[in-house]
């Protein structure tokens, strides 16, 4: 089965790299982006194929290694 982990960051967290990417935009002509966030997207094959029994170990996998939980949160999708 495959975990999807979705990691952005916290509102209130500056986001350099989405102003950068923001910029980007407008210099490209794309006027109507009024804001852009960056995050990260992680695929994780895993073992387990019922996902109630997979969610706290991939959420610990969040907590300790994928996701700095002091300025990110993180969403997990699970496929298969």
């Amino acid at each position: 089965m495959k975990a999807k982990v979705h990691v952005t960051l916290k509102a209130g967290v500056l986001d350099p790299q989405g102003k950068a990417v923001h910029h980007a935009l407008e210099a490209l002509g794309f006027d109507g982006v009024q804001g852009v966030r960056q995050g990260k997207y992680i695929e994780l094959d895993i073992a387990e194929t019922d996902p109630v029994k997979a969610r706290p170990a991939v959420e610990e996998m969040c907590r300790k290694l994928l996701a700095n939980t002091v300025i990110e949160n993180f969403a997990i999708d699970f496929e298969g």
